[in-house]
């Protein structure tokens, strides 16, 4: 029999380094319609692999992007409180930093309902959101954010110069692991971007995934995983040049990169890149035995979860949820857990509520159902935003309930 050749998305290398296998699982933002539970579901190989070359992390592409990313998106930005304060304070620190002002043109990649151009709006920039799910550019326009409804990449580039738009301030939060075809994304950035204008890019920091054992953020919508390392090569195979990098705490540990062209040499590359790129050789992120030796750390992970949950279950208590997330989809389905244990989750956003998860096929409600039926536990499944949840369910504690945190260690909060 033939084995399957995997090749890097990024330099076409061979992969063979195996970082985690999730087995088999849904599309994670594929929320399923009540009248549809008995339709057939489609699980694909969840399997993460390592170039040996670029040290890119990914996932091979089992379904198009325009499939995952469709007219009924369930993801809104602007549902998470603590998510909008740090776009706000983004764009102040962006804004006085580069000058941001009446003259200058800021667009952002996958600029979902608003949430984060709405700032510089209020300080007259010219703003233009590029996003490919119609259903949240409709939301984005409706308070003002002119929003095109296209995938970016060369060709969407070349369109948008042609109209006359370069960027001054280009912006990308959490779109760089979402981009199947990369080479043609960072290729259609070089393009867009005006000759002295600036790249920020926030993406979920590879180093944070595997030392905090953050695998559930590993799933099919998130094509690529990163280093500084890795999106180094990438930006410089295209002519652009990562002059700062910031370290930030979304997502359980993300970076904010700062590029320019190549040929603008106004803004040398700062101590922060060097500094950081060394950190992640010495931690042996440019070493397979990092990558290889992840695989246990997970499986410890779902054996402690289910050993909770089995032994809460024998005592006879119950258990809630709180959240859709995609992450939360991955951990569910990787650790077989299903309303045998948990007996629905719960979200803010009415997108979700109605409902069901994929795969688990676990009911989505209103928050207000806490309150209704009163859980012993509630497991918050979107962890990174631990804090902003307790502090939201805090009245669980009326009745003695208690938060589960399962990433990166199972901790039980009272």
């Amino acid at each position: 029999m033939a084995v399957e050749q995997r090749k890097c998305r990024f330099c076409a290398s061979e992969l063979q380094v195996s970082v985690a296998d999730l087995g088999m699982s849904p599309v994670s933002n594929d929320n399923i319609k009540p009248e549809n539970l008995s339709a057939m579901e489609p699980f694909y190989p969840l399997h993460a692999w390592v170039c040996e070359q670029c040290w890119l992390v990914q996932l091979q592409q089992f379904q198009a992007a325009d499939a995952i990313f469709s007219d009924e998106y369930a993801y809104f930005s602007s549902f998470s409180k603590s998510w909008l304060e740090h776009a706000r304070q983004y764009s102040l620190k962006v804004t006085e930093r580069f000058n941001i002002n009446d003259s200058s043109q800021v667009v952002e990649i996958a600029s979902n309902d608003g949430y984060l151009l709405k700032n510089f709006k209020q300080v007259g920039a010219k703003i233009l959101g590029v996003e490919p799910c119609a259903n949240v550019a409709k939301a984005a326009e409706e308070i003002g954010i002119p929003s095109l409804v296209k995938f970016f990449g060369v060709n969407t580039a070349k369109e948008m110069v042609a109209d006359g738009i370069r960027a001054d301030l280009l912006v990308g939060n959490n779109v760089l692991a979402h981009v199947p075809e990369l080479n043609d994304f960072v290729e259609g950035m070089k393009i867009l971007l005006s000759p002295e204008g600036i790249i920020t890019m926030e993406f979920p920091h590879l180093k944070k995934l595997i030392e905090y054992n953050q695998f559930d953020t590993i799933y099919h919508e998130h094509f690529s995983y990163f280093s500084l390392v890795t999106v180094e090569k990438v930006f410089a195979a295209h002519g652009l040049v990562i002059f700062d990098v910031e370290e930030i705490p979304t997502h359980g540990g993300s970076l904010r990169i700062y590029a320019r062209h190549e040929a603008n040499p106004s803004r040398p590359v700062l101590d922060a890149v060097n500094a950081l790129r060394e950190l992640e050789i010495q931690a042996g992120f440019t070493d397979r035995e990092i990558y290889a030796s992840y695989a246990e750390k997970v499986k410890e992970t779902k054996r402690k979860l289910l050993s909770f949950l089995i032994e809460a279950k024998n005592q006879g208590k119950t258990i809630a949820g709180y959240g859709a997330p995609a992450k939360g989809n991955t951990l569910l389905n990787f650790c077989g857990v299903r309303n045998d244990f948990v007996d629905y989750t719960v979200d803010l956003s009415p997108h979700k509520q109605g409902l069901f998860l994929p795969g688990t096929h676990l009911p989505i409600y209103s928050p207000e159902q806490i309150k209704e039926t009163k859980p012993d536990y509630l497991l918050i499944l979107p962890w990174n935003l631990k804090e902003e949840i307790m502090q939201q369910m805090d009245f669980i504690r009326d009745w003695g309930g208690k938060f589960v945190v399962p990433i990166p260690q199972l901790q039980v909060c009272d």
